[in-house]
């Protein structure tokens, strides 16, 4: 039995992307120790997936910290690793790479560098689907791929009957109106006029809800929705993918809980603008749909509600 290293820092959406190669390596991996080096936020997350045997956090400190970095890369060589599986492709892990394994090819240190098609840049390679950068990665590694290209977040859910019950909720819409304050370019400026539309076509039957991140909450005042929380507080990620596991539809903007439901296999459509495509991040599914426009501004509400299937 040896110890395998799969690393995936974050974020939130690139996680439940990733979980479908993660399930083929340790399944490729069947008498092998699954490690996975993951960042703060996703840390407990991990410890639910059954493809994983143990989490190492990561505190992300800065490279020039030179007492955590000694203990990090320590701890790490502590494993004596027979192989690792780079799922982040970032600048930090190729440094941690040339700490650990300067020498490494894709036998000992698997990333979309070390298995770089020989007739292709690395630029020109990352402007394919993300899914398809994983299934290469890994298919060059030397594993069989089977769940890579349709990753499954369903691990994920937990237990969250006692918020149903406090919110009365049987059927509803989940809508994530929110993004980060440095994307607002992500962010959809019709939800309002979308949940009174809502409301007139579906009355009383189904309710519309927004679950606001701990950032979030006094943002949801704005939205004429009911916000879900837990005691006061946002739902964490597991919480989180069982609202969405069991909602009717959910519309988001191009943000982590859009991933989220395209991977839960939930009913959805997400809203893209000019930022990037749904192609390239590899988010529509056979429940889970995009709308892409120029102008996020210009797309009615009317529009968006047409394509609400339920």
């Amino acid at each position: 039995m040896s110890n395998i290293l799969v690393i995936k820092h974050g974020s939130l959406g690139d996680i439940a992307q990733a979980c479908g190669a993660i399930q083929d390596i340790s399944e490729n991996h069947p008498e092998d120790q699954i490690h996975i080096l993951t960042t703060k936020p996703y840390f407990e997350l991990f410890r639910k997936n059954p493809f994983v045997h143990n989490v190492i956090l990561d505190k992300r400190k800065s490279r020039f910290n030179l007492i955590y970095l000694y203990m990090l890369m320590r701890n790490l060589k502590k494993k004596n690793f027979r192989k690792v599986y780079d799922l982040q492709n970032s600048s930090r892990t190729k440094f941690y790479k040339n700490i650990l394994f300067p020498k490494a090819n894709f036998n000992t240190w698997s990333s979309s560098e070390t298995t770089l098609p020989s007739n292709i840049s690395k630029d020109e390679f990352d402007k394919d689907p993300v899914l398809n950068r994983f299934d290469h990665q890994l298919k060059t590694s030397g594993i069989k791929t089977e769940y890579t290209m349709k990753p499954n977040f369903s691990w994920a859910v937990t237990n969250i009957d006692h918020i149903k019950q406090e919110f009365k909720l049987d059927k509803y819409i989940v809508l994530f109106p929110f993004c980060s304050a440095h994307l607002t370019h992500k962010k959809w400026p019709h939800y309002n006029e979308l949940i009174e539309l809502i409301k007139n076509k579906y009355k009383d039957q189904i309710k519309v809800i927004v679950a606001p991140g701990p950032s979030e909450i006094d943002d949801a005042k704005n939205i004429n929705a009911i916000s879900i929380l837990d005691k006061g507080k946002a739902l964490d990620i597991s919480q989180l993918a069982s609202l969405i596991k069991e909602s009717l539809f959910v519309i988001a903007n191009d943000t982590g809980p859009a991933h989220m439901t395209a991977h839960l296999g939930v009913k959805g459509l997400t809203l893209f603008g000019k930022h990037t495509t749904a192609f390239k991040v590899s988010i529509e599914r056979e429940n889970f749909k995009a709308i892409q426009v120029d102008d996020l501004e210009k797309l009615s509400a009317a529009k968006v509600l047409e394509k609400i299937l339920i």
